[in-house]
Parts: C-alpha cells; sequence; structure tokens
C-alpha cells in the first residue's frame, strides 16, 4: 500500500490514479510475463490507454487531447508503470513526441497529427540519441540540408523507443554539419523513408521496442521544421525536464509493485515456524524499501508542482529522477532478496522488475547526468 500522499492529489487526480491503477492490475499485468518473454508489445494494452484518453496526456484538449497538468502526467506515469514499465516507457515517448508537436508545431501540423497521435495511432517516437552522441548531444551529426522548399536529412539515431511500431518521429539534427549550435527540431513520418534497424536485444524493458533508425537523405516538407534552425537542442532539454519528472514516477510506480510483491511473498512464505514477515531482518528490508518508495514519490511530487506553478523545475526533476530511479534498482533488488530463490526465477514478477529497473537510471539523462544538473544548481 502507498503511504499517505493523497492529500497532495485533488479529487480529480486521486479519482484518475485509482481509474489508471485498475486498468494496470486487470489489463497490463496479466500481459507482462508474455510480452516479456516474446519481446512483444502488448497492442491490446495500448489499444486500452487509447479508449482511456491516455494517449492524449500532453496534447491539447482542441486536438482532442486529455491536456493534463503535470502532476497528474506523473500520477498516470506511475500507474501505468505499477503495471509494467515497458508499457509505461513507450507512452512516454509518445508524449514526450505530442509535446513537441503541441508546443513548437505549426498549426497545419497540429491539425494534421495531434487529433489521431491523441487517439493512440500513429505512435509517436523521439529521435535525439547517436551511437556517437548519447549524453552529449550537441556532439550528434545527423544533417538536414535545406533545399528550397524541402529538407534532406542524413544520419543515424540510437536507442529509439517505439522504433518499430512507431510512425511519427521527432528528430533532431544540424542544419550546418560544422556548427553544434545549429541542431533544429523536426517532425518527420516513418513514410517519409526512415530504415529501421534490428530490434534491440536487451536485460530489460523487453516488450518495449528499441532500435537505431537510419536516415537516407530523407526529404521533408521545410513546414515539418518544429523549431527555429539553432533552436532544437534547448527545446529538446525543455521537453526532458518534464519527461524526466515521468521517468521519476514510473521508477515509483515499479519500486511500490515491487514493495507491494514483497510484502505479500512475506506475508505468506513460512519459514523458522511462522511468516518470514515476522523476522526482523526481513521487517527491516521492507522497511527501507517503503521509506525509499515514499521519499521517491515526494520528490516526483514536489517537481510536477514546481512545474505546475510554472516554476523552473529543472534541478527538481533531475533531483526526483536521479533519487527515484536508483531507489527504484535498490528496492527490485530486495524484492528479489526477500523472496530467496524464487525471487530468481520467471514464477514471481520481481525478476522483471529487477531487470526492468535499471534502466530507469540510463534514458532520458544518466544519473552522472543528473547529479551534474544538481551540482550546478548548489555549486555554481
Amino acid at each position: 500500500m502507498a503511504l499517505a500522499t493523497t492529500g497532495t492529489l485533488s479529487e480529480e487526480q486521486r479519482a484518475i490514479r485509482d481509474l489508471v491503477r485498475e486498468f494496470a492490475v486487470e489489463e497490463i499485468r496479466p500481459t507482462a510475463r508474455e510480452s516479456d518473454a516474446t519481446e512483444t508489445f502488448p497492442e491490446a494494452v495500448w489499444d486500452g490507454l487509447a479508449d482511456l484518453d491516455l494517449t492524449g496526456l500532453t496534447t491539447p484538449e482542441r486536438y482532442g487531447g486529455f491536456d493534463v497538468d503535470r502532476l497528474t502526467y506523473s500520477v498516470v506515469n506511475e500507474e501505468v508503470a505499477y503495471g509494467q514499465l515497458a508499457v509505461a516507457t513507450a507512452l512516454s515517448v509518445h508524449c514526450l513526441a505530442t509535446s513537441c508537436i503541441a508546443e513548437f508545431g505549426g498549426e497545419r501540423l497540429k491539425e494534421r497529427y495531434l487529433p489521431d497521435m491523441a487517439a493512440g495511432r500513429p505512435v509517436g517516437m523521439f529521435a535525439l540519441s547517436e551511437p556517437g552522441a548519447g549524453s552529449n548531444p550537441a556532439e550528434m551529426t545527423t544533417v538536414a540540408r535545406r533545399e528550397g522548399d524541402e529538407y534532406v536529412i542524413t544520419g543515424e539515431k540510437q536507442w529509439i523507443t517505439n522504433g518499430e511500431r512507431g510512425e511519427v518521429c521527432i528528430v533532431f539534427a544540424r542544419t550546418d554539419p560544422d556548427d553544434p549550435g545549429s541542431v533544429t527540431q523536426f517532425l518527420v513520418p516513418k513514410s517519409a523513408g526512415i530504415e529501421v534497424g534490428p530490434k534491440e536485444h536487451k536485460l530489460g524493458l523487453r516488450a518495449s521496442d528499441t532500435t537505431a533508425l537510419t536516415f537516407d537523405e530523407v526529404k521533408i516538407p521545410a513546414e515539418n521544421r518544429l523549431t527555429p534552425e539553432g533552436k532544437g537542442l534547448s527545446a529538446a532539454f525543455h521537453i526532458l525536464t518534464g519527461g524526466r519528472i515521468g521517468i521519476a514516477a514510473q521508477a515509483v510506480g515499479l519500486s511500490q509493485a515491487a514493495l507491494d510483491e514483497a510484502v505479500a511473498y512475506a506475508n505468506q512464505r513460512e519459514q523458522f515456524d511462522g511468516p518470514i514477515a515476522d523476522i526482523q531482518a526481513v521487517r527491516h528490508k521492507l522497511a527501507d524499501m517503503a521509506t525509499r518508495v515514499h521519499a521517491s514519490r515526494l520528490l516526483v511530487y514536489e517537481a510536477a508542482r514546481q512545474a505546475d506553478a510554472g516554476a523552473d523545475p529543472r534541478i527538481a526533476a533531475s533531483m526526483a529522477k536521479y533519487f527515484a530511479s536508483e531507489a527504484a534498482v535498490d528496492v527490485c533488488n530486495e524484492a528479489v532478496q526477500v523472496h530467496g530463490g524464487y525471487g530468481y526465477t520467471t514464477d514471481f514478477p520481481v525478476e522483471r522488475f529487477y531487470r526492468d529497473a535499471k534502466i530507469l537510471t540510463i534514458y532520458e539523462g544518466t544519473s552522472e547526468i543528473q547529479k551534474e544538473i544538481i551540482a550546478r544548481g548548489v555549486v555554481d
């Protein structure tokens, strides 16, 4: 059970939380083991998310979206991740894409793409990282060359969530190959000629399709440029700040799921003439886990509140993302330990939680990058 943080949520937010938790338990959880084992995304679950309007979380209402505040967005991310982190990751990346179009796109692009994306399809992608440019995207080599009323994009992107199933890609590229400050943001439909690489076989998050994307002289209309030339990185960092709050919320959801599984197992598993929940060493593990989950949730809520209040949430977002993601790794590790040998088998979901948790410390900014951002706010 989550500790009492409900006082920070409105009645509407609590209702949304409860609705999404019910969907996570009844619809996402039952498919999680098979989709992880087969490395196949559960499309029926995605359609269910769309039916709940969750694929339009960051789309303005005038284009058919839900257009929620950052705290509500965090609550939804937490609860979807409680069901399965791979599904929450796919949803958050889709929402990154719709956020970029909604905030930076022209009216024609918004009208063309946002209503359908809010309804769930086409699925969005976000292409910033490259094989040689991960934590420092200014080193990217993808180039967008202007030719009359078109841009011609050439380059390669790596670690793209929804790479197989996505159809609309937010792409970052230099408009001057020799100028790292010329990074610009574009909307590129897959139908323009994007080549999709083989699906990555990963430690965790196996149901989420992750691929490379290759752009070989891919032509798009000039109106598909989302930012002025040279303003792409600042736009990316702005969008990713909100995205990091969402990732931190996902870490909370995964941690809560691991804690709940550990508590349930400790209460029913008997050793030494009683449930192992009566053993002090186990009880202290559960106490540490619960404290980390609760602290992580409070950091997420604080970052979300700052964003909703119009303050600069960068430091709070990095604190939440750093702490909650590292806590998720520790909490899932301890959940496996509470289960003992059974925790190392696929008979219990904690082994999947453990494998999934690690990516939280890596994508959308590693823990090391988050600590550097926090340090700038403390030292500089």
